[in-house]
């Protein structure tokens, strides 16, 4: 028997018990917060203020503390009896339909050497609506699926960039890195994940950034210079980290946004600028982080790392928004 999940702005949508809440929501065409959605990264942290739910996949990035308080992913659980959560939906982001769609490379470009930018096209007939931010799953022999973040904002053309990393002894890795070649028919679907600008008060921008996770920044960036009424910002900080200079393959540059760029190595000795993990630059700054919002995109330990410091230096909890790149082959 389905089960009514009641948000805290009063939307209200129907669970069976074979679903996952999040799965029911999307269903729906509601929106709420997720990335992963395997119960790793923890964007989809809900409280439950009333009724019980089901564990059908472990939670694994919820605290033994959170789990005491009433906390749950949404995307691990389902609705044993009728629910509320604290949480709202997301609004026009649940209009964005979710499909599978053919698509070719249409060129693949060296950026660094264990990354490459790969090029797709869509059929005219069949463009993926999304907003910056957002990523798609590519489906390659088998059924094998990888999750990669559109690096650029929406096109007229249509047409969707993606970063990849050679990941060692990776299934999906040996087709790019070794065979994929343009032309090639693929298969993808999206737009998924919760990963956008936001409305917000605060007046400072910061984008913290590892390895590809710089692709849905710049993808928000293009969108912000393109768009000019969305930037209610003045000032942001881009934070990009990786491990040599060599990881470093884009530079930002967008006329019309006050943008300051700050790379950081973890790991390069002879390395003249800063040195460490983002988060910590950005900790080391004059910001203030009362008055911002932080988008983070990367590792996992990035992300967790990030939440905990930042918020725990001054910045709203409501404030921090993420999507983890959980390592796959």
């Amino acid at each position: 028997m389905a089960r009514t999940v009641t948000l805290s702005n009063y939307t209200v949508f129907e669970a069976d018990p074979g679903q996952t809440i999040l799965q029911a929501a999307r269903s729906q065409n509601i929106a709420l917060e997720y990335s992963c959605r395997t119960g790793r990264c923890g964007v989809c942290k809900a409280q439950v203020t009333l009724g019980d739910t089901k564990a059908v996949k472990p939670e694994e990035s919820l605290t033994e503390e959170e789990k005491s308080e009433g906390f749950v992913l949404t995307c691990c659980r389902s609705a044993t009896t009728d629910v509320r959560l604290a949480v709202e939906d997301l609004g026009e982001l649940g209009q964005i339909q979710t499909k599978t769609v053919p698509c070719r490379i249409d060129d693949i470009y060296k950026l660094a050497p264990d990354v490459i930018e790969v090029v797709l096209r869509t059929p005219p007939t069949s463009k993926i609506e999304y907003l910056a931010g957002q990523y798609v799953d590519m489906i390659g022999k088998n059924g094998l699926r990888r999750s990669y973040s559109i690096a650029n904002a929406p096109r007229q053309d249509g047409k969707l960039t993606l970063q990849i990393r050679k990941v060692e002894n990776g299934e999906m890795s040996h087709y790019w890195f070794n065979e994929a070649k343009p032309n090639d028919l693929l298969r993808l679907e999206g737009p998924l994940g919760t990963f956008c600008l936001r409305k917000t008060k605060a007046t400072t921008l910061v984008f913290l950034a590892t390895g590809t996770g710089i692709a849905p920044v710049k993808a928000m960036l293009e969108q912000l210079a393109s768009s000019p009424s969305l930037n209610t910002y003045t000032q942001i900080d881009i934070y990009w980290g990786g491990r040599a200079e060599e990881d470093l393959y884009w530079q930002p540059d967008f006329e019309g946004l006050n943008l300051n760029y700050t790379p950081v190595l973890s790991r390069s000795p002879e390395w003249a600028g800063v040195k460490g993990y983002v988060q910590n630059a950005l900790l080391a700054s004059d910001t203030h982080l009362e008055d911002t919002v932080v988008y983070a995109c990367g590792s996992e330990t990035m992300i967790h790392n990030a939440h905990d410091e930042l918020t725990a230096a001054g910045l709203a909890e409501n404030q921090f928004y993420s999507d983890a790149f959980v390592s796959s082959n």
